[in-house]
């Protein structure tokens, strides 16, 4: 239990409805915070030091449960009952089709119009777990059978942050859980990712048609602006790639099926900051905040601009419910579905 790092709770406000949201506070030994809402199971902050011993918030997000609440960009959120898009919203599961909603032009993303991100999750604290539960009914955003999904958060002494999740159903659905949480490890105010060093360790990649949508080709990264096979500086990347709107793709990165395996890492070397992503994950989607070209008023008052962030989110391939040749998401209720993901905080040597 001494080396134990037990979350606190306190109370993050109340929704429109009324209803109270908890937060959840993990501080370990080395003065790394994360805080964690039961509201979309979002991760409200990671504070970590940097080389100099200044702490920052290195997570994107809202000072109060009302930024949270209205329409942003799934910051920091548990995304399900599917993550990521599913062509037209349609598939077929066992010789019935699913019209599922539209959200995302001419796409079904991040599971809908109320994904799991905008849900209230049973909160409890579990020995050194805060533990998520939540029950998606048969139906629910039209999908099949009741989805009993739980999510673990814990946060370790060595500057592991864990994220375990497991799901059984009463029916055949589709499912695949990530988080959500945009990182900028300058400081989630700084404007730009230009200094982070990114590494992905994936050989291919999945190319995306018109709509988004993985063509269904598995390609290798070799040649491409989608090679991060070496460390590479995001400032002399970014505007070269797709166009100049960034990354938004998935890295194919699975090892051995169901071994946590290191996929990625992300330096800012002007701070010293680090930050590895391990996972039992085939897929780990590179978002760079290309679709924030408005701005969105965060933390302080910061407006967050296109590049001001990146997402690692870990979990299996766009559509794979459309193609046969990527890897299995469909969750039968004799089985269950289990994902581990683990964010380890350091500085660079």
């Amino acid at each position: 239990m001494a080396d134990q790092v037990i979350p606190t709770q306190d109370s993050f406000g109340r929704l429109q409805d009324g209803t109270e949201i908890n937060r959840f506070t993990f501080k370990n030994k080395n003065n790394i915070t994360v805080r964690i809402i039961n509201y979309g199971g979002i991760i409200t902050d990671i504070c970590v030091p940097d080389k100099n011993g200044k702490v920052a918030d290195i997570n994107l997000g809202f000072d109060d449960i009302k930024g949270y609440e209205k329409r942003h960009p799934y910051f920091g959120a548990i995304c399900g009952r599917v993550a990521n898009r599913i062509g037209g919203g349609k598939f077929t599961l066992d010789g019935k089709e699913y019209q599922l909603p539209v959200n995302n032009g001419p796409n079904h993303l991040h599971g809908g119009v109320k994904g799991f991100d905008k849900v209230v999750w049973k909160a409890r604290v579990d020995d050194d777990n805060l533990v998520l539960t939540y029950v998606s009914p048969d139906g629910e955003e039209q999908y099949p059978g009741t989805l009993t999904t739980e999510v673990r958060y814990r946060l370790t002494n060595d500057n592991q942050l864990s994220i375990d999740y497991t799901a059984t159903t009463t029916k055949a659905t589709p499912i695949n859980l990530t988080n959500h949480a945009y990182l900028n490890l300058a400081g989630q105010g700084f404007p730009n990712i230009e200094d982070h060093v990114l590494w992905i360790d994936a050989y291919t990649y999945t190319p995306l048609d018109e709509n988004i949508i993985p063509t269904g080709v598995i390609a290798p990264v070799a040649g491409t602006a989608y090679d991060l096979r070496t460390p590479t500086r995001l400032g002399d990347r970014l505007k070269h790639v797709n166009n100049g709107k960034g990354y938004d793709i998935n890295f194919c990165v699975g090892g051995q099926p169901g071994k946590l395996t290191r996929v990625a890492s992300l330096e800012h070397p002007p701070s010293g900051r680090k930050m590895e992503v391990y996972t039992t994950e085939p897929g780990l989607q590179c978002y760079t905040g290309c679709n924030m070209v408005t701005g969105v008023f965060g933390k302080g008052g910061v407006e967050y601009q296109k590049f001001a962030s990146v997402c690692l989110e870990t979990q299996h391939f766009a559509n794979s419910v459309n193609q046969p040749n990527f890897p299995n998401t469909i969750l039968r209720p004799d089985q269950t579905y289990r994902h581990t993901s683990v964010y380890k905080f350091g500085l660079t040597l």
